[in-house]
């Protein structure tokens, strides 16, 4: 059985390089937020100053962005009663002095002092308070500075309702200051009944978790970051299980398997996929797609009968290891024995296409199958049914069930979980609400021992000794069938020519990997466009990028 894994890890090389550690990467909580803001006042820095220098950043990127409607139409802010609204009267006086039409509108009674202190100075300017709620038709960009990143509670009912009418009656006009109001910055979920929807999102300092959560992903619109040149000491010193978040900025710089130039094809990576079944042909030629772009060097498949006859008409690299039978159902069986040799192997696929169960009785032969799994000591892939099997009666006859399983493997393990199978491995993890797939992801990596891709609109990647990474960018085409065989391979290659090239299958390398593969999903369907990359395509684009 795998050791427990310390909480703190000091990093490798390899995994401290990437990405850096700082404002455009770490992802924290919003008490992690208070923290590094205490810090700073303790130092000496006055909170008002804090203030200015956040809210004087966001006036001028309002103004860039959206000068030209400004311009035309004005702004109005709703200020809250804290210090995000007292965010939003710095932006309401800025934009005043630049001579943009700008209004104020804040139902509450008592204000934080400096917030006060910046109310009385814009209405000395002359800058119009609202005494009624405002119209939710009119055609000012609305700049909500309401409750800011505290917020666990509903918005009270009267701004449940004007924010409701303003996105049915103006939808993509209002943006919000640190996070939209409704929206928990910490879970990405709705604080209440009210569904926020902002189309821009201009969060302070770092970026909160919660707003790159797939559940707030609506509620935030365009997330961007303003940066308050937080002192690099201060960001080190966060815990190195703070979470990193990955963008097309990190593709060039992302980890490489540091290959000897004079390898030969053995040394570059021996990959096995088993995949594919009568029921589901084609996953077994995208994973293979897949592993053909990573660049490993060497690739071996174990087909069933109907794919292995044509094998070399589409992949002539690849070597047919043995055909497998199928059952009544058309599921691929895995009650023979395939030969995993350390010496001649360095990873192996399981999953894509194979089906997702075993006929009555066969529990036993394909149990001694996954016995046989726990002692080998390269990288074991799971994706899709490889995945469904492994929370299925054959483990369950071991007397084991997934997680034990897992715990008990001696080689390195990836899995590539969506949300459905997640539930199925770790159900103590699930539940209604879902939770935060950050912290889902690191507590079923911690526990299990295996590295964790959980798939989602913003992918997530946990090491078992607390690293963490998450997609910040991604395209929606790419939730297409498909292209999840193609990253399988994908992920599977690379770390076959991570073992080749180190002896180990650290978590960086699927997370590079997993970034890859997100990034020439977006390359080939940009933003705004309604195309969706085919699968095949993808895996052209992965081998461009490789």
């Amino acid at each position: 059985m795998k050791p427990s894994c310390p909480e703190e890890l000091v990093p490798t090389p390899a995994t401290a390089a990437w990405p850096r550690r700082d404002g455009d990467h770490l992802l924290v909580t919003s008490a992690e937020m208070a923290a590094l803001e205490e810090q700073l006042f303790h130092s000496g820095m006055p909170v008002a100053a804090l203030m200015e220098k956040a809210a004087l950043a966001l006036s001028r990127r309002l103004l860039q962005r959206h000068g030209d409607h400004l311009a035309r139409h004005g702004a109005l802010v709703l200020v809250g009663p804290g210090h995000n609204g007292g965010d939003g009267l710095v932006i309401a006086r800025e934009l005043h002095l630049a001579s943009v039409a700008t209004a104020i509108w804040s139902p509450f009674e008592r204000h934080k002092p400096l917030t006060e202190a910046h109310l009385r100075h814009c209405l000395w300017l002359g800058i119009q308070r609202l005494s009624q709620a405002p119209d939710p038709s009119g055609s000012e960009l609305w700049i909500d500075a309401l409750l800011g990143i505290g917020q666990q509670r509903p918005p009270g009912e009267g701004i449940r309702v004007l924010l409701e009418a303003r996105q049915r009656q103006r939808p993509g006009a209002l943006v919000a200051v640190d996070v939209p109001t409704g929206l928990c910055a910490d879970s990405g979920r709705a604080t209440g009944p009210m569904r926020p929807q902002a189309v821009t999102t201009y969060t302070i300092g770092l970026i909160k978790s919660g707003l790159v959560q797939d559940q707030a992903l609506a509620a935030v619109g365009e997330l961007e970051r303003i940066d308050l040149g937080l002192p690099g000491a201060l960001l080190h010193a966060l815990p190195n299980h703070t979470p990193l978040g990955l963008g097309e900025r990190d593709l060039a710089e992302r980890p490489r398997p540091p290959l000897d130039p004079a390898a030969s094809k053995y040394q570059r990576g021996r990959l096995l996929l088993v995949a594919g079944s009568e029921a589901f042909r084609g996953a077994a030629s995208l994973a293979l797609a897949g592993a053909s772009s990573s660049g490993c060097g060497s690739l071996q498949a174990a087909l069933p009968a109907c794919l292995a006859a044509d094998l070399w008409q589409q992949y002539p690299h690849v070597v047919l290891d043995q055909c497998l039978p199928c059952d009544g159902q058309g599921n691929l069986r895995l009650d023979r024995p395939i030969e995993l040799n350390r010496q001649r192997l360095d990873a192996l696929l399981i999953g894509p296409g194979i089906g997702p169960g075993i006929g009555p009785g066969a529990e036993s032969q394909e149990g001694a199958f996954w016995r046989n799994l726990l002692a080998w000591p390269g990288l074991l892939v799971l994706d899709a049914d490889g995945l469904n099997r492994l929370s299925g009666p054959a483990i369950l006859g071991l007397g084991l069930n997934a997680c034990a399983w897992l715990q008990q493997r001696q080689g390195p393990t990836w899995i590539t979980p969506h949300p459905g199978e997640f539930s199925r491995l770790f159900p103590e993890l699930s539940g209604n609400p879902a939770p935060v797939c950050l912290d889902a992801a690191g507590e079923a990596a911690r526990t299990s021992g295996a590295c964790v891709l959980l798939k989602g609109a913003r992918s997530v990647v946990a090491a078992p000794d607390g690293r963490r990474w998450q997609l910040l960018e991604a395209s929606p085409s790419s939730a297409r069938a498909g292209l999840g065989d193609v990253l399988a391979g994908h992920v599977a290659g690379v770390g076959a020519m991570a073992m080749a090239a180190t002896g180990a299958a650290d978590a960086v390398w699927l997370a590079a990997a997993t970034l890859a593969h997100a990034q020439a999903g977006r390359q080939l369907s940009p933003a705004g466009q309604n195309g969706a990359a085919h699968p095949l395509a993808v895996a052209l684009q992965l081998a461009r990028l490789c």
